[in-house]
């Protein structure tokens, strides 16, 4: 009995694909006139569990720059780390915008 080249153990190296880790996107949250700064510290620590240190860090970027880079994540999760942002600051009558690159 002949064994059929390319069968087998072959063909199952092919087909199997090295799994890519998702590239990475920055978050960053941009300053305005009317959110505040107590406001920002505790989106920072609720939605994306920054010690108080580091999320009063980044709120003084975002004050004194403009923008803080808030953190680097999978597409899928900065989308809805920036959309729960916007959920929050809208319910408290906040300007507060955060996005994604």
């Amino acid at each position: 009995m002949a064994v059929l080249a390319g069968s087998g153990a072959d063909t199952a190296e092919k087909k199997r694909e090295k799994l890519k880790e998702p590239d990475e996107c920055r978050v960053i949250l941009l300053n305005d006139d009317y959110t505040t700064m107590e406001f920002v510290v505790e989106i920072l620590m609720l939605i994306f569990h920054k010690n108080e240190e580091e999320a009063g860090r980044i709120m003084m970027d975002v004050h004194r720059k403009g923008k803080g880079v808030v953190g680097m994540y999978p597409w899928d999760i900065a989308r809805t780390k920036a959309n729960q942002v916007h959920a929050i600051a809208r319910k408290h009558e906040y300007p507060l915008m955060c996005i994604v690159e």
